[in-house]
């Protein structure tokens, strides 16, 4: 029986579906939480329906607010964060050529330059307690690349690149430093591809569905608890054998 208690967590992007469901594992688990996102509505639910949750309304996109960010939630968690899962993400998708710098910077800006600079100041945290777990979620896309994704793509490509050098650097001070890479997700996302494109990609997954959140969520759950203590630099991909590494 994993138990998570006592671990102090941060979790971006927790109003999405995938989110919410990572949320709702580790707080059955007992773990603590602070979760953040821009819909207060959804924060505001958080609130209502888990314990030992504190949500945060933040633009991860203003990389200005980042590092007081980091410090609220260490004084919050009384300087020990133990776990940062950077779960947040948008797309903006157009052809190569048709894609204006804005929707190129906008992507790449929140997906993989706010997760770096989450990271580097949970990781200042981290060292001084030589310990913790940095989870980032990216993209079965990041590896097969995707039509109309050229910046989505390339930052979760960039997510993997990133998270191995950082296993690299800090394995010394124990801290982990994995990704995990989701194929194609039941989530607000996906409902929005179109339904003849949706049954092409079915036919390209060997499991012949969607996954579900709770899949993704179910490898977080492994990620943060003392079973992967000895992983680091790795992609755990989640995609009902869509793409195998």
């Amino acid at each position: 029986m994993i138990d998570l208690s006592n671990l102090n967590i941060i979790l971006t992007g927790a109003t999405g579906v995938i989110g919410n469901s990572i949320l709702k594992k580790l707080t059955n688990l007992n773990a603590n939480i602070i979760a953040c996102g821009t819909n207060q509505v959804k924060l505001d639910k958080i609130n209502q329906n888990f314990k030992n949750v504190i949500t945060k309304n933040i633009d991860l996109s203003n990389h200005s607010m980042i590092e007081q960010f980091i410090d609220e939630c260490n004084e919050l968690f009384k300087n020990k964060i133990d776990i940062l899962i950077n779960n947040a993400g948008i797309t903006s998708d157009n052809l190569t050529i048709r894609m204006k710098e804005e929707e190129w910077n906008r992507v790449i800006n929140l997906n993989l330059s706010s997760t770096f600079l989450l990271t580097k100041n949970a990781l200042k945290k981290m060292i001084k307690n030589k310990n913790g777990k940095i989870i980032n979620i990216t993209s079965v896309v990041g590896h097969t690349g995707n039509v109309g994704q050229a910046n989505y793509a390339a930052a979760k490509a960039g997510l993997v690149g990133m998270s191995k050098s950082l296993a690299l650097e800090y394995g010394k001070k124990n801290i982990k430093i994995n990704c995990i890479s989701p194929g194609f997700i039941k989530s607000e996302m996906t409902e929005k591809i179109n339904d003849n494109f949706k049954e092409m990609m079915k036919q390209k997954i060997s499991l012949e569905r969607f996954g579900l959140p709770d899949d993704v969520a179910n490898a977080v759950v492994f990620l943060t608890s003392s079973l992967s203590d000895y992983i680091t630099g790795e992609t755990i991909h989640v995609n009902g054998g869509m793409y195998f590494s």
